[in-house]
């Protein structure tokens, strides 16, 4: 992976991978961003809709590589672009979802009600610019955020861990905790920004060895009622260390020793709070959907790849103690 920090490294990373004809993949928010592109898509839609990665395979027709400027939907959308056409991405994340670093990727079916998975993505390049996060309200800031801190998390825990992304992992942890206040309180803090920034690269590099039930929760939540991914991983963080606590003390007992807090558990509801109500019912979600619920998380891969065994019954238990 290609990784340079400024925005004016880009045209020097395009020339590195011998691509001269980009498409810019990004939401109508970035339609007056000027970048060197040789055309534009602006219809990314949230969680990576599939009608919009339709309409983006369109607009990629005789390109040779993919900008995907944006959060994790806009990078998800291009994921699913390459996936299709083979374009390799250049990815320059505007939030801290850290979805720059894998080859995945989800698609929210809007009529089905679900979240689909792809993957083979050639997701080859990142440009970083915290000048870029700047402009990013403070809920948006937190959720993507906690959805970072998710991946350090559960990438302390997952099986294919390994002692190198045991070690960026926990590098991210502590940016994240250090910082994301900061962040909160004082928006305009380039430097805070950055160290954000810099946080959530280090849990996007974790992300490759796989998530857990909290991301399989978060997951669930969007594709059905469209919630924003990064807040859902703040509301079903806690639950779900909570829940594998039993399996894994030693690996949660270390995430809380890189945020520098005794209680891990209680530091991650703290930062969670700060991305908004921590009960599902605050979002609408029906309790009487609750079974279903747990029913369709518990087939998610990241489900089936937690520490502890996680069936439907066991997941509407936690279910219910966020609700």
């Amino acid at each position: 992976m290609i990784v340079r920090w400024g925005l004016d490294e880009l045209p020097g990373v395009l020339d590195e991978l011998s691509v001269s004809e980009p498409v810019l993949i990004a939401s109508d928010r970035w339609r007056d961003f000027e970048l060197p592109v040789a055309r534009r898509f602006h219809g990314v839609q949230p969680h990576a809709e599939v009608t919009g990665v339709r309409e983006a395979v369109e607009a990629a027709a005789g390109a040779d590589g993919l900008v995907a400027l944006g959060g994790g939907s806009a990078i998800d959308t291009a994921k699913a672009v390459s996936s299709e056409t083979g374009l390799p991405i250049v990815s320059i994340p505007t939030t801290y979802s850290g979805a720059e670093w894998t080859q995945g990727f989800g698609m929210r079916d809007r009529e089905a009600g679900v979240k689909r998975g792809g993957g083979g993505a050639k997701t080859v390049a990142i440009v970083y610019d915290p000048s870029l996060t700047l402009d990013l309200p403070r809920g948006e800031s937190a959720g993507t955020a906690m959805n970072a801190l998710a991946h350090c998390a559960e990438a302390l825990y997952t099986r294919k861990r390994t002692r190198d992304t045991d070690l960026v992992a926990m590098d991210g942890a502590k940016l994240i905790s250090d910082w994301l206040p900061v962040v909160v309180d004082r928006g305009d803090d380039l430097e805070a920004r950055r160290q954000l920034l810099e946080g959530a690269m280090y849990a996007g590099a974790s992300l490759r060895v796989g998530m857990g039930l909290g991301h399989a929760i978060a997951q669930a939540l969007g594709g059905r009622y469209g919630l924003p991914h990064g807040t859902m991983n703040a509301v079903s963080l806690p639950a779900a260390l909570r829940y594998n606590a039993e399996v894994v003390p030693e690996e949660i007992a270390r995430l809380g020793e890189a945020m520098g807090h005794e209680n891990t558990i209680e530091r991650v509801a703290e930062l969670g709070a700060l991305a908004g109500p921590s009960r599902l019912r605050d979002y609408d979600v029906p309790r009487e959907d609750l079974g279903s619920l747990s029913e369709a998380i518990a087939e998610r891969a990241p489900a089936k790849a937690n520490p502890r065994p996680a069936p439907a019954p066991a997941i509407r238990e936690v279910l219910e103690e966020i609700w």
